[in-house]
Formats: C-alpha cells, structure tokens, sequence
C-alpha cells in the first residue's frame, strides 16, 4: 500500500494512493491515520472522496511529527568519503517540523549560507508505538518507507560539533511523497534487502549506491532508538545518506538558486524539489 498526504481546497487529507487514483482515508494526514490500531485495515476499506494521482499536491508526508530523528555517518562510502572511521555507535541529530516541505514543493536557500547541500535518504515511518524494542518488535513496528533529502548548510553545521544548526532551516527538507509499506518492496531493508538510492543535481548523478551499505541498518535503528524514548506513529527515522555528497567534491557542488535537485529510492519514490534563493 502507499499512502500520502495531500493538500485540498479545505485542507490536508490522508489518502491511499491506488495507480492512477487516490482515495481519501478520512483522516487528516498520515500521521493521523497511523494513530490509528486498525490503520492498515482502515485504509485498505477506505472509499472516500477520489482524486487524480498525477495532479496531486504532496504536503509533507507527516507534516507534523512527534519526532524527526536523523542519523549521521551511516554509510560506508559517505563515511570514508568525509575521512572518518566507522562509527561504533549511531550519530543521531534531530530536525523539526517547520523544516519539512513536500515532495515537489521548493526548497529556500537562505542567504545566510552559501554552502547549502543534498543528502538523499531512506527514511523509516514508525506505525505503531515501542519502547525497548528488541528486532522482532522493531520490525513490526515500521510502517514503511519514505524519501528525505537532508538538505544541509554545511557552514553553519561545521561551527560545533552539534549538526542541529545546519541541518532544521525553515523549508528546507523534502519528506515523501508517499510512505510505502514493506509488501509494495521488492526487497525490504528491514531484512537486509538493498534498494538502490540516488540523487541528481541539474540532470546529473551525484550519489548512487544501495541501503546494503548502511553502517546501522533500518532495524538495528529503531532498537537502539526505542531505548532512549518511546518511537510513536508518525515518527520519522532518516537513515542516512551515501558517498557523493557536495561537500566531498573536488570542487564543491552546491544547491544554487534555480537548480532542481532529485533524490529518490528506487521502489520508494522521489523528491524532486526546485532550490529558490531567499534573499
């Protein structure tokens, strides 16, 4: 099953996206339908109001999370690319919601920084609440799969050695556009499947490389996740992003004003988000 969130004349709906169709679920936003126990059935058997899919305006998938949590350093390639070792323990940061635009909305590129960067990303949605989760529980636990692009201002990231300030600016994180539950995969990182992920900056490959390079895979987060706080439906886990980022290049190759960046999770989806300069 896929399902997004989209915006409408009277506002956001959760729908089930069906081929060419989607169908509202009832509900507000995915997150609301996750709330719900029943909401694989429930979406399943929803019959609501039907739109076109290719005209659908995507609002952030959750476009109010409980939790972004995001995780740094976590494939082998990004990590040897940026000249560390292999991290014992998951590097996390957190976004917050004000940063999440949706799947083809613009991305702002403030005039603070001119050193903006793109991060694609597999990100887990959590669909049922746990703590202290061991794999079994885990794994039920994720709903399915989204795209984030961890959008980046590696100048302000660099000033500390905490990322938070590089990495929550106001409408600058792609989130969608659908989330995919594991049955729709034709293989499921949860049980060590590779997909392919990749990003395109102005019609040019800049990173391509499989979630089988993932340091800490999708199940090995939520456990270690669930032990510090309780993960809620809605919940955001951004995995991390592979080798050929901008930052590692020879030059550098930034977001500039007018350039369409795509980031995308065969399977999954893509973002494909126009930069505009905030000036």
């Amino acid at each position: 099953m896929r399902l997004a969130t989209i915006r409408t004349a009277t506002g956001h709906r959760a729908v089930r996206v069906d081929g060419d169709t989607a169908v509202e679920t009832g509900e507000a936003d995915v997150r609301a339908l996750l709330e719900r126990p029943d909401w694989f059935e429930h979406a399943t058997g929803a019959d609501g109001p039907v739109h076109d899919a290719a005209n659908l305006d995507h609002a952030p998938l959750v476009p109010s999370p409980e939790k972004i949590i995001c995780v740094g350093l976590n494939y082998r390639d990004h990590v040897l690319e940026m000249g560390n070792e292999l991290p014992e323990y998951p590097t996390i940061f957190g976004k917050f919601a004000p940063a999440l635009i949706g799947a083809r909305d613009e991305i702002e590129l403030p005039a603070e920084s001119d050193r903006v960067d793109y991060e694609a990303e597999l990100t887990v949605v959590i669909g049922r609440s746990v703590r202290h989760a061991d794999a079994e529980a885990a794994r039920a636990a994720i709903a399915g799969y989204t795209v984030l692009n961890d959008v980046s201002m590696r100048d302000y990231q660099r000033r500390t050695k905490q990322f938070l300030q590089g990495k929550t600016w106001e409408h600058s994180t792609p989130l969608g556009p659908e989330l995919v539950t594991p049955d729709e995969l034709p293989a499921d990182p949860a049980d060590g499947g590779a997909l392919r992920i990749r990003s395109e900056l102005a019609g040019e490959i800049m990173q391509d490389s499989t979630t089988d390079q993932l340091v800490f895979g999708v199940v090995d987060l939520v456990v270690y996740l669930s032990t510090i706080l309780t993960l809620n439906p809605g919940d955001v886990i951004a995995t991390g992003t592979p080798g050929g980022v901008g930052d590692a290049r020879t030059p550098p190759r930034y977001l500039t004003d007018g350039c369409e960046i795509v980031t995308a999770v065969d399977g999954v989806g893509e973002c494909r988000n126009v930069c505009r300069s905030v000036r």
